[in-house]
């Protein structure tokens, strides 16, 4: 960039010379250009001849002067330029300080949220008695301490880990082995709850509240994966909060009964089973309980909602069973029935594809004194459409109670009915 010409002050200006006070000749006229007469006349005179003195030796003097001091100060620099490219260049700590204080931050409540909730997770191993007499491990998964009280705590873990065992041991963080008992079980559910001594425990899981949970919240699972990696963590994010799962509790083939269950996308593997899921403030909102394995399908795990566990943790612990509401009728799906049977015998509308048969009714139940019969096809129970067995169980076990009379629509020879049937306790072979 041309550089800005300074201001002078009146002192300092150039005087306008004539060509012969700045020693060039004067200049000459064109033909065409008209001599002014206030100019003299331009004489033109020859120079005088240059003398070609002593120049050359002098160029050469100054040559060799210049390379000797070329070299001199090449010498002198060496050692300094020597030392500058071999030593190492200083390393800088900016960046690097940066990133490991931002990680931290990020991480920081996940840590905290682990570190509250760890020690609470144990290890539960099924034992059950072989042909030589003596207890063998058969299974493991894990379980979660969620109550202290007195001498006792308590663990909640899931049903099939603890399926068929003739004893238990239950593993603390800390590799403690205690003898654990069973309290109660519920396969409908996936849930059983245990007992252990509280003298070794040194945590107990905060209870949080699943009803509040965010589809793509971050939430934590750990357990005892594959029953050798304890006190594994996996993190990830809530894919659903309320997915409905059909399940088979009494491994029958047959869909029986439709759970609500939180979607994570967190790692749950063979032996998670029965472990905590929290939230980033260490608060247990789930058991989780299965995962879909099958090769082509990956992060996608489950878990009971915590909400929905409590009231059969509570009944577990202090009754042994749960106590569920019941028609009093023995039932099949419509389904199950040929085209034919449906409409010669059933007296169904074509349109009725869906909902359950009674097949049979139980003594002195509600439904008998409310005056159903055999061959009933129930449609709908309190506004809610009845499709299948288990859309019957989730109304009843979610949502109504032992006492509670509720209205219950169905066909009887093709004519739709209402009638209003009071819920009595459940026995073993009745719905």
């Amino acid at each position: 960039m041309d550089r800005p010409e300074e201001p002078r002050n009146e002192s300092e200006q150039i005087n306008q010379s004539t060509d012969e006070e700045s020693g060039f000749p004067p200049r000459r006229p064109t033909e065409e250009e008209p001599v002014s007469p206030y100019r003299e006349p331009y004489e033109e005179t020859d120079e005088p001849p240059r003398k070609r003195g002593g120049g050359g030796k002098a160029f050469f003097v100054g040559l060799i002067g210049g390379v000797i001091g070329a070299l001199l100060i090449a010498l002198i620099a060496w050692p300094f330029a020597r030392d500058q490219m071999t030593s190492p260049a200083p390393a800088s700590t900016v960046t690097t300080e940066q990133a490991a204080t931002t990680a931290t931050e990020a991480e920081n409540d996940i840590v905290g949220a682990v570190s509250k909730t760890k020690e609470a997770v144990v290890s539960v191993t099924n034992l059950q008695s072989s042909f030589r007499g003596a207890d063998q491990e058969t299974g493991s998964g894990s379980g979660v301490i969620y109550k202290k009280d007195g001498n006792k705590a308590y663990v909640v873990t899931n049903y099939h880990v603890v399926e068929g065992a003739s004893s238990l041991s239950v593993t603390l963080s800390d590799g403690t082995a205690l003898e654990a008992k069973v309290l109660g079980e519920d396969p409908t559910y996936d849930l059983a709850v245990l007992s252990i001594d509280a003298a070794k425990v040194t945590q107990v899981a905060k209870i949080g509240d699943s009803d509040t949970l965010r589809a793509g919240e971050t939430v934590l699972a750990i357990g005892n994966p594959l029953g050798i990696f304890a006190n594994s963590v996996t993190r990830g994010v809530i894919s659903a909060q309320e997915r409905t799962v059909p399940v088979d509790t009494n491994k029958d083939g047959q869909q029986d009964f439709n759970t609500e269950v939180i979607q994570t996308d967190a790692a749950i593997n063979p032996g998670n089973s029965g472990g905590a899921l929290i939230n980033t403030s260490g608060q247990l909102i789930g058991i989780n309980s299965m995962k879909i394995a099958e090769a082509s399908v990956e992060g996608v795990g489950f878990a009971i909602p915590i909400n929905e566990a409590l009231p059969i943790m509570r009944d577990l612990e202090q009754n042994g069973e749960v106590i569920r509401p019941q028609l009093g009728i023995q039932i099949r799906d419509v389904q199950e029935f040929p085209s034919g049977y449906r409409e010669d015998r059933l007296k169904l509308p074509s349109d009725v594809t869906k909902g359950i048969v009674v097949v049979g009714l139980t003594n002195n139940s509600g439904a008998e004194k409310a005056g159903m019969k055999a061959n009933d096809v129930i449609v709908e129970i309190d506004g809610t459409k009845i499709n299948s067995f288990a859309d019957l169980k989730s109304v009843l076990y979610r949502d109504a109670k032992v006492g509670q009379t509720v209205k219950v629509t169905f066909y009887r020879n093709g004519d739709k009915q209402s009638l209003d049937v009071k819920l009595s306790a459940q026995a073993a072979t009745v719905q």
